[in-house]
């Protein structure tokens, strides 16, 4: 498919300005003056349209395809949750609006709804308070940890790591260095979980906690958390919960109440809001009763007569974590889809998600071998290692799968699993739709015994099929003009 600079036709337009009639400001110095017209495609309206139309059928989205991607959980996005962010009495509103004579905030309505999803967030994960600031989820995990690290400078506690499971998602340790912190990591043992014995081994005063993803990367629940928590609160260490496989036990299990003290929580995972391609993200975090003076400000409270106001009165805060009240168009989305749901609607999420990674596990593991053969949870591991020894890998059955115009699952991780096939197919996805993957991931491993070669030219439908993914994300370039000057 042709760029639309290679469409371009000198003359061409599209569409014809009136001559200004506001005089060219002289100010601006020569140096950043351009020396020539800024070199735009010259096209015509019908050429902009269908081009990019047809770059818009090139795109996998979650209203078009089946999106199994392990611990992403791209699952589909409820159409009426647009339309309550739509709304104008939420998009329309500026985060400054004047206060009244009595001070009162004129943001009353949204400051209603960040307030009471911190109480229903509160009550799904058994925290005692959250912060709807962070951006992401490897927002919420800074912002968690900097709270960790405000907990024991105030208790004069000299910690200096923080425990990381091999199976965990990569930003862990990386949210850990960036908050001070030196990382252990600990091996998982031959059921798929964190080693106790060797985790014992590493538990010492200088631990300032542990994160810990539960079920983790594996699809499967740790039944020893209960002795792991005891294990870190013994020495006054932190459990830290990664919310991103909260879909897992949404509505059937507390971390609050399995002994975890800080979650983040990914309302663009668990709660239905928009995800992938940058943004727009939101990691809300919640902590317990004894944290919660360390919780960015401002915190929104509640007066008597039922307004809301923005309270900074809290002098051991980490302070501001981002600016205003955080992503609230996407608080807005999960607040809806919380309240459409209500607490039978989100049990049915969890009991579905775990239903489908278990259908899949069955339908597949006669097929592709299974590291940890138990019940899963939301998700499932596979390995490709059998039909490696065929000279087909994991990123060659998801170059088959793109042809088959199926996404592919994530590939390669968790990293504890060679040639690693991680599935999760999330609540949303029928029957039929899982049986159609089924069917295409018993064919790949059928051509993988027929004709192995085959596969190394996949995928065949797409614009361009093999990248060099390394050279592409070390040099990028995504200007049509690289060869002009910097100045042109």
């Amino acid at each position: 498919m042709e760029l639309i600079f290679e469409k371009s036709v000198a003359g061409r337009r599209g569409y014809l300005l009136p001559k200004t009639d506001v005089p060219v400001s002289a100010s601006i110095p020569e140096q950043f003056q351009r020396k020539r017209d800024c070199p735009f495609p010259e096209v015509t309206e019908l050429d902009v349209v269908r081009h990019f139309t047809r770059l818009s059928h090139l795109n996998y989205s979650v209203d078009t395809h089946f999106y199994p991607l392990g611990s992403c959980t791209m699952k589909y996005n409820p159409k009426f949750t647009e339309q309550v962010a739509a709304m104008p009495q939420f998009c329309e509103v500026h985060p400054i609006l004047p206060q009244l004579k009595n001070g009162e905030l004129l943001t009353q309505g949204a400051l209603f709804v960040l307030y009471e999803m911190d109480k229903l967030l509160s009550e799904i994960t058994g925290m005692d308070a959250f912060t709807m600031q962070p951006l992401a989820g490897a927002h919420g995990e800074l912002t968690g940890v900097m709270i960790m690290a405000a907990y024991h400078k105030a208790q004069k506690n000299k910690k200096k790591y923080i425990i990381v499971p091999d199976a965990a998602h990569g930003t862990n340790p990386a949210t850990a260095a960036i908050a001070g912190y030196e990382t252990i990591s600990v091996k998982s043992n031959a059921t798929g979980v964190i080693d106790i014995d060797q985790l014992k081994q590493c538990i010492n005063d200088d631990v300032a906690g542990l994160m810990l993803t539960c079920p983790n990367t594996h699809g499967i629940f740790n039944m020893d958390i209960d002795k792991i928590t005891k294990m870190v609160h013994d020495v006054d260490g932190l459990m830290y919960y990664d919310g991103a496989n909260l879909n897992a036990i949404l509505g059937r299990c507390r971390p609050g109440d399995i002994g975890f003290d800080i979650v983040h929580v990914n309302l663009h995972k668990t709660f239905a809001t928009p995800h992938g391609g940058g943004g727009p993200g939101s990691g809300p975090v919640g902590v317990c009763e004894k944290l919660a003076p360390y919780l960015p400000i401002s915190r929104i409270c509640k007066r008597d007569n039922d307004t809301y106001f923005l309270n900074y009165d809290y002098p051991q805060s980490i302070g501001y974590i981002a600016s205003f009240y955080g992503n609230f168009g996407i608080v807005l989305r999960a607040y809806a889809y919380i309240l459409q749901l209500g607490k039978e609607g989100l049990m049915a999420i969890s009991d579905h998600s775990v239903l489908n990674a278990n259908y899949l596990r069955e339908q597949l593991k006669k097929y592709y071998h299974l590291p940890y053969d138990r019940i899963c949870m939301h998700e499932c591991v596979f390995s490709a290692v059998e039909q490696a020894q065929r000279g087909v890998h994991a990123i060659d059955i998801a170059k088959f799968l793109i042809d088959h115009d199926l996404h592919p699952p994530t590939v390669y991780f968790p990293l504890t699993v060679k040639e690693a096939l991680m599935i999760e197919p999330t609540e949303s996805e029928s029957k039929e739709t899982l049986d159609l993957f089924v069917d295409k991931m018993i064919q790949a491993d059928e051509l993988s015994r027929s004709n192995p070669a085959s596969f190394h030219d996949r995928p065949k439908t797409t614009c361009i099929s093999r990248p060099d993914e390394v050279k592409a994300a070390r040099e990028i370039n995504t200007n049509y003009f690289a060869e002009e000057k910097p100045d042109d």
